[in-house]
């Protein structure tokens, strides 16, 4: 499939997004304007928390809503989605606030008092004055505001990846992770042109304002309203029922969705997927049905979910999350795979020879002199926590990369150390040395195949996804890991899926 087959699914989802998050910063906006523009203290505290929330970035803001929304919906008993679309809405409607905010009140407040006057005269009502003569002529400077924050929102709005919402996001996270810089720039390009399109139209309605040409009005209108509409035509058209797939940030993350998704054609079904979700976020979707199936890891569920810090033997602790997903979430275990993929310290083969590393204690003497880099998620996860104080490590500095970017870092000298995953093959074409953990600090990582309270009981879901159980050994997801990320000759995850399920067979 084409980085450019994917745009017009994503296109609606982005556009359905974005005018629904100005829609709802104007709703808010426009009122709290000339509630402002009358009174002092009302503009001081609306522009003040408008501005607030603009010093916070996008995806923290995004971020914010996962927990509100999670405890709102335990406080009223359900009903209440943490992710998806309307933790998306009401983040984009935030920062949609303060353009249209601080231009209505300006536009409103700058107007000659002169006029004023003159309305009162003849004998206008507080509404009449408003509609008749306030609003004409502040809707030039309320126009500026109003483009400002379409652009905005159009650009936050490929952030809603993260918080399983699709988006033209979906293309630039993928490529990202996996060096595809097709879909990268297909993302930024489609997104581009859309921010662009809604900036020429709201400027064509703005110019029509100023010159009070209600011809340029209607044209601007008519046009941004058909646009829109074609946009969203795509999410308009009846479809079949589809499986949501869903995949974390990283390219094994990328391969195994593809593969599930090929053995789910192959018996009907018909898919999509919700990919760039993080640990933290794609457990949740899918006890809450927003997922359908996705591959986790036993330690990451075993430490973030259930907050266990004994790390037993791999059998047994498969069966208690398999116990654990279904009593407490509904969630069902359908089986590792056959692999491991466990968090790993990595070091460069020439440091491990120079300086005698070979397990992470002889790290502990050598760390206070070299600087870690980790994926995105590490450093707040309870297994860092682990095995830092296990072999209390003191590294100079840390950092945090995009997974890819991670590898590339100590390729080049910039870190010392890693959080490499056992599973990627460029441990060994980085000739990396992977430390040996001999106080058991990290637990197991067999991948388990999950699927949703609703897909546990359809039998022919689950027997489309029974021939993967115990197949996978480690060697050949490594192969098929190396073939999406290495620099040369990339496969993308799609075509390494087709090679890994051919191989199964």
């Amino acid at each position: 499939m084409s980085a450019w087959s994917r745009v017009p699914e994503l296109l609606a989802s982005h556009v359905l997004l974005a005018a629904a998050a100005l829609l709802l910063g104007l709703a808010v906006s426009l009122p709290l304007s000339v509630w402002a523009a009358r009174n002092r203290h009302v503009a001081r505290v609306a522009l003040g928390f408008a501005s607030l929330v603009q010093t916070i970035p996008a995806l923290a803001l995004l971020a914010l809503f996962y927990p509100v929304l999670l405890a709102t919906s335990a406080l009223v008993g359900g009903g209440v989605p943490a992710l998806g679309f309307v933790p998306s809405l009401l983040a984009l409607g935030l920062y949609a606030l303060l353009p249209i905010l601080r231009n209505g009140v300006a536009g409103l407040t700058g107007i000659d008092p002169a006029v004023r006057e003159a309305a009162d005269g003849v004998g206008m009502t507080p509404r009449q004055k408003l509609w008749i003569v306030e609003a004409p002529l502040a809707a030039p400077v309320l126009m500026a505001g109003i483009r400002t924050a379409a652009v905005w929102t159009i650009g936050a709005a490929t952030l809603s990846t993260t918080v399983g919402y699709p988006s033209l996001g979906d293309l630039i996270f993928a490529g990202l992770q996996t060096q595809d810089w097709a879909l990268v720039m297909t993302g930024c390009i489609a997104a581009a042109a859309l921010a662009l399109a809604t900036d020429a139209l709201l400027g064509l309605i703005e110019r029509g304002i100023k010159v009070r040409r209600r011809g340029l009005i209607a044209l601007g209108a008519a046009l941004l309203f058909t646009g829109t509409g074609l946009a969203l035509a795509p999410s308009l058209v009846p479809q079949q029922p589809v499986v949501r797939i869903g995949a974390k940030n990283f390219s094994e993350q990328y391969i195994l969705a593809r593969l599930i998704g090929r053995r789910l054609e192959a018996a009907g079904y018909r898919v999509l997927y919700r990919e760039g979700l993080g640990s933290a976020v794609i457990f949740r979707a899918l006890a809450a049905g927003d997922v359908d199936v996705y591959v986790d890891y036993a330690g990451t569920l075993w430490t973030n979910e259930m907050k266990r810090r004994d790390a037993p033997d791999p059998k047994r602790m498969v069966a208690a999350i398999g116990r654990w997903a279904a009593q407490e979430h509904g969630v069902g275990l359908v089986g590792p795979l056959g692999f491991e993929n466990a968090y790993a310290i990595a070091v460069r083969g020439s440091d491990a020879q120079r300086l005698g590393l070979k397990t992470l204690d002889d790290l502990a003497r050598a760390s206070p002199r070299m600087v870690l880099g980790t994926d995105l998620e590490f450093l707040e996860r309870p297994e860092w926590a682990a095995v830092r104080d296990a072999y209390s490590l003191r590294f100079s500095a840390t950092r945090a990369y995009s997974p890819t970017f991670m590898y590339r870092a100590i390729d080049s000298g910039a870190v010392d150390a890693i959080s490499a995953f056992s599973s990627d093959g460029r441990i060994a074409a980085q000739k990396l040395v992977v430390l040996a953990d001999p106080r058991h600090a990290i637990p197991s990582y067999d991948a388990l195949l999950l699927v949703s309270q609703k897909r546990a009981h359809d039998q022919r879901f689950i027997a489309a996804l029974k021939p993967l159980v115990g197949r996978i050994d480690v060697e050949a997801m490594r192969a098929a890991n190396f073939s999406v990320d290495r620099d040369r000759d990339k496969r993308t995850p799609g075509e390494a899926a087709a090679g890994l399920d051919a191989r199964l067979r």
